[in-house]
Protein backbone atom coordinates (compact mmCIF):
# COMPACT_ATOMS: atom_id res chain seq x y z
CA UNK A 1 0.00 0.00 0.00
CA UNK A 2 1.18 3.44 -0.62
CA UNK A 3 1.79 5.50 2.16
CA UNK A 4 -1.39 8.47 2.17
CA UNK A 5 0.28 12.31 2.94
CA UNK A 6 -1.41 15.21 4.12
CA UNK A 7 -0.81 18.50 5.97
CA UNK A 8 -3.44 18.79 9.10
CA UNK A 9 -3.87 22.61 11.01
CA UNK A 10 -3.65 22.74 14.04
CA UNK A 11 -3.79 26.11 15.64
CA UNK A 12 -1.02 27.64 13.97
CA UNK A 13 0.73 24.74 13.45
CA UNK A 14 0.90 23.09 9.77
CA UNK A 15 1.79 19.24 10.41
CA UNK A 16 2.19 17.01 7.88
CA UNK A 17 1.05 14.00 8.26
CA UNK A 18 1.97 10.19 6.46
CA UNK A 19 -0.55 7.54 6.69
CA UNK A 20 1.05 3.94 6.80
CA UNK A 21 0.97 0.38 8.19
CA UNK A 22 2.87 0.79 11.16
CA UNK A 23 1.91 -0.18 14.92
CA UNK A 24 2.33 3.12 16.42
CA UNK A 25 2.62 6.82 16.22
CA UNK A 26 5.88 8.76 15.42
CA UNK A 27 6.26 12.57 16.45
CA UNK A 28 9.07 14.21 15.02
CA UNK A 29 10.59 17.83 15.55
CA UNK A 30 12.98 18.91 12.71
CA UNK A 31 15.64 21.63 11.97
CA UNK A 32 16.35 24.22 10.96
CA UNK A 33 12.61 26.11 11.64
CA UNK A 34 10.43 23.02 13.63
CA UNK A 35 8.80 21.84 10.56
CA UNK A 36 6.31 19.53 12.59
CA UNK A 37 5.87 15.36 11.30
CA UNK A 38 3.60 12.82 12.30
CA UNK A 39 3.53 8.88 11.13
CA UNK A 40 0.56 7.20 12.04
CA UNK A 41 -1.05 4.18 11.36
CA UNK A 42 -3.95 2.94 9.10
CA UNK A 43 -6.45 2.85 12.08
CA UNK A 44 -5.86 6.12 13.65
CA UNK A 45 -8.52 8.33 12.74
CA UNK A 46 -7.73 12.18 12.02
CA UNK A 47 -9.00 13.33 15.14
CA UNK A 48 -7.21 10.39 17.30
CA UNK A 49 -3.78 12.25 15.29
CA UNK A 50 -5.20 15.57 16.27
CA UNK A 51 -5.38 14.65 19.84
CA UNK A 52 -1.83 13.17 19.64
CA UNK A 53 -0.31 16.77 18.77
CA UNK A 54 -2.51 19.04 20.78
CA UNK A 55 -1.14 16.31 23.90
CA UNK A 56 2.00 16.94 22.64
CA UNK A 57 2.04 20.73 22.17
CA UNK A 58 4.02 22.12 24.99
CA UNK A 59 6.79 19.63 23.88
CA UNK A 60 6.51 20.76 20.08
CA UNK A 61 7.08 24.58 20.95
CA UNK A 62 9.86 23.96 23.62
CA UNK A 63 11.56 22.48 20.46
CA UNK A 64 10.89 24.39 17.59
CA UNK A 65 11.96 27.80 20.19
CA UNK A 66 15.08 25.81 20.66
CA UNK A 67 15.44 25.99 16.70
CA UNK A 68 14.75 28.98 16.14
CA UNK A 69 17.35 30.28 18.83
CA UNK A 70 19.95 27.79 17.00
CA UNK A 71 20.68 29.34 13.69
CA UNK A 72 23.37 26.27 12.52
CA UNK A 73 24.70 23.93 14.85
CA UNK A 74 28.43 25.65 15.09
CA UNK A 75 31.78 23.62 14.17
CA UNK A 76 32.63 21.12 17.15
CA UNK A 77 34.72 22.64 19.54
CA UNK A 78 34.98 19.37 22.03
CA UNK A 79 34.94 21.57 24.78
CA UNK A 80 32.94 20.64 28.08
CA UNK A 81 29.13 21.86 27.81
CA UNK A 82 29.06 21.45 24.01
CA UNK A 83 26.24 19.37 22.58
CA UNK A 84 27.25 16.17 20.74
CA UNK A 85 24.44 13.33 19.67
CA UNK A 86 24.59 9.28 19.43
CA UNK A 87 21.83 6.58 18.21
CA UNK A 88 19.50 9.91 17.88
CA UNK A 89 19.63 11.36 21.14
CA UNK A 90 21.40 14.72 22.08
CA UNK A 91 23.87 14.62 24.99
CA UNK A 92 25.98 17.27 26.78
CA UNK A 93 29.92 16.49 26.82
CA UNK A 94 32.20 16.60 30.07
CA UNK A 95 36.01 17.02 29.68
CA UNK A 96 37.31 15.35 32.45
CA UNK A 97 41.58 15.91 32.47
CA UNK A 98 43.40 12.25 33.40
CA UNK A 99 46.92 11.25 32.97
CA UNK A 100 45.78 7.75 31.60
CA UNK A 101 45.49 6.94 27.75
CA UNK A 102 42.01 9.26 26.24
CA UNK A 103 38.73 7.60 26.33
CA UNK A 104 35.24 7.99 25.83
CA UNK A 105 32.53 7.10 28.25
CA UNK A 106 28.74 7.13 28.52
CA UNK A 107 27.69 6.22 31.50
CA UNK A 108 25.05 8.85 32.20
CA UNK A 109 21.42 9.36 30.54
CA UNK A 110 22.26 12.99 29.72
CA UNK A 111 26.42 13.41 29.30
CA UNK A 112 29.22 12.14 27.25
CA UNK A 113 32.98 12.41 29.15
CA UNK A 114 35.25 12.47 27.39
CA UNK A 115 39.06 11.49 29.27
CA UNK A 116 42.47 13.29 28.18
CA UNK A 117 45.02 14.73 29.45
CA UNK A 118 45.09 18.64 30.22
CA UNK A 119 46.37 19.88 27.40
CA UNK A 120 45.16 17.86 24.96
CA UNK A 121 44.43 19.63 21.41
CA UNK A 122 41.11 19.92 19.83
CA UNK A 123 42.22 17.65 17.27
CA UNK A 124 42.94 15.15 19.67
CA UNK A 125 39.71 15.12 21.47
CA UNK A 126 38.25 14.88 17.94
CA UNK A 127 39.82 11.62 17.15
CA UNK A 128 39.36 10.20 20.10
CA UNK A 129 35.79 11.07 19.61
CA UNK A 130 35.72 9.45 15.84
CA UNK A 131 37.65 6.94 17.11
CA UNK A 132 34.38 5.96 19.65
CA UNK A 133 31.81 6.41 16.80
CA UNK A 134 33.54 4.11 14.93
CA UNK A 135 33.86 1.32 17.07
CA UNK A 136 30.27 1.24 18.47
CA UNK A 137 28.85 1.64 14.96
CA UNK A 138 31.28 -1.51 13.76
CA UNK A 139 29.73 -2.99 17.08
CA UNK A 140 26.57 -2.79 15.66
CA UNK A 141 26.77 -3.59 12.02
CA UNK A 142 27.32 -7.58 11.73
CA UNK A 143 24.18 -8.68 13.57
CA UNK A 144 22.22 -6.77 11.05
CA UNK A 145 23.92 -7.88 8.46
CA UNK A 146 23.47 -11.69 9.03
CA UNK A 147 19.82 -10.55 10.17
CA UNK A 148 19.13 -9.16 6.46
CA UNK A 149 21.33 -11.52 4.41
CA UNK A 150 18.56 -14.47 4.38
CA UNK A 151 15.34 -11.92 4.28
CA UNK A 152 17.37 -10.79 1.10
CA UNK A 153 18.63 -13.90 -0.28
CA UNK A 154 22.08 -12.34 -0.54
CA UNK A 155 25.78 -12.80 0.91
CA UNK A 156 27.78 -9.42 2.05
CA UNK A 157 31.61 -10.72 1.32
CA UNK A 158 32.57 -7.67 2.89
CA UNK A 159 31.89 -4.33 5.00
CA UNK A 160 33.69 -1.46 6.08
CA UNK A 161 32.92 1.80 8.08
CA UNK A 162 34.56 5.12 6.24
CA UNK A 163 34.02 9.32 6.29
CA UNK A 164 31.23 9.90 4.14
CA UNK A 165 30.47 13.85 3.07
CA UNK A 166 28.03 13.09 0.26
CA UNK A 167 26.73 9.40 1.39
CA UNK A 168 25.06 7.50 3.66
CA UNK A 169 26.55 3.73 2.25
CA UNK A 170 27.94 2.71 -1.22
CA UNK A 171 27.72 -1.13 -2.39
CA UNK A 172 30.41 -2.70 -4.83
CA UNK A 173 28.25 -5.07 -6.25
CA UNK A 174 30.94 -7.13 -8.37
CA UNK A 175 32.51 -7.54 -5.43
CA UNK A 176 29.60 -7.81 -2.91
CA UNK A 177 31.19 -5.28 0.19
CA UNK A 178 29.54 -2.34 1.60
CA UNK A 179 30.72 0.81 2.97
CA UNK A 180 28.67 2.47 5.99
CA UNK A 181 28.74 6.03 6.63
CA UNK A 182 30.41 7.01 9.76
CA UNK A 183 28.05 9.69 10.70
CA UNK A 184 25.62 6.85 10.95
CA UNK A 185 26.75 6.57 15.12
CA UNK A 186 24.99 10.07 15.95
CA UNK A 187 21.73 8.44 14.12
CA UNK A 188 19.01 6.59 15.81
CA UNK A 189 19.64 2.55 15.39
CA UNK A 190 16.64 2.35 12.16
CA UNK A 191 18.88 4.88 10.10
CA UNK A 192 21.30 2.13 10.06
CA UNK A 193 19.47 -0.72 9.83
CA UNK A 194 18.14 1.55 6.26
CA UNK A 195 21.45 2.18 4.78
CA UNK A 196 22.44 -1.45 5.55
CA UNK A 197 19.45 -2.74 4.34
CA UNK A 198 19.63 -0.20 1.33
CA UNK A 199 23.34 -1.09 -0.29
CA UNK A 200 22.61 -5.23 0.36
CA UNK A 201 19.42 -4.44 -1.94
CA UNK A 202 21.62 -3.31 -4.63
CA UNK A 203 23.11 -6.66 -4.34
CA UNK A 204 19.77 -7.39 -6.16
CA UNK A 205 19.17 -4.16 -8.19
CA UNK A 206 21.65 -2.03 -8.84
CA UNK A 207 19.34 1.09 -9.69
CA UNK A 208 16.79 2.67 -7.67
CA UNK A 209 14.03 1.45 -9.88
CA UNK A 210 10.66 0.34 -8.85
CA UNK A 211 12.46 -3.24 -8.43
CA UNK A 212 14.37 -1.70 -6.28
CA UNK A 213 12.01 0.04 -4.57
CA UNK A 214 9.86 -2.88 -4.13
CA UNK A 215 12.59 -4.95 -2.82
CA UNK A 216 12.74 -2.19 0.54
CA UNK A 217 8.94 -2.25 0.69
CA UNK A 218 9.05 -5.82 1.21
CA UNK A 219 12.20 -5.97 4.22
CA UNK A 220 11.66 -2.88 5.55
CA UNK A 221 7.99 -1.60 4.91
CA UNK A 222 8.97 2.14 6.89
CA UNK A 223 11.86 2.35 4.83
CA UNK A 224 10.60 5.80 3.45
CA UNK A 225 9.96 7.21 6.44
CA UNK A 226 13.07 6.57 7.80
CA UNK A 227 14.53 7.87 4.83
CA UNK A 228 13.11 11.35 5.40
CA UNK A 229 15.21 11.56 8.92
CA UNK A 230 18.39 11.41 7.37
CA UNK A 231 17.18 13.77 4.17
CA UNK A 232 16.13 16.16 7.24
CA UNK A 233 19.12 15.91 9.49
CA UNK A 234 19.21 14.92 12.91
CA UNK A 235 16.11 16.57 14.72
CA UNK A 236 16.15 17.60 18.47
CA UNK A 237 14.30 14.20 19.26
CA UNK A 238 12.86 11.64 17.86
CA UNK A 239 9.42 10.33 19.48
CA UNK A 240 9.69 6.74 18.76
CA UNK A 241 6.65 4.49 19.44
CA UNK A 242 4.49 6.95 21.02
CA UNK A 243 1.14 5.33 21.48
CA UNK A 244 -1.67 8.02 20.85
CA UNK A 245 -4.50 7.63 23.61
Amino acid sequence: MTAKTYTLQIQELSVQVIIKPIKNLHLGVYPPLGRVRVAAPLHLSEDAIRTAVLIRLPWIRKHQHHFQRQDRISPREYVSGESHYYLGRRYRLRIHPTTQAGRIELKHAHYIDLHCRADATQTYRAGLMQDWHRKTLKARIPSLIAHYEPLLGVGVADWGVKTMKTRWGTCNIRAKRIWLGLELAQYPEICLKYVVVHEMAHLLERHHNDHFKSILDRVLPHWREIKAVLKEGLPLLLLENAHAE
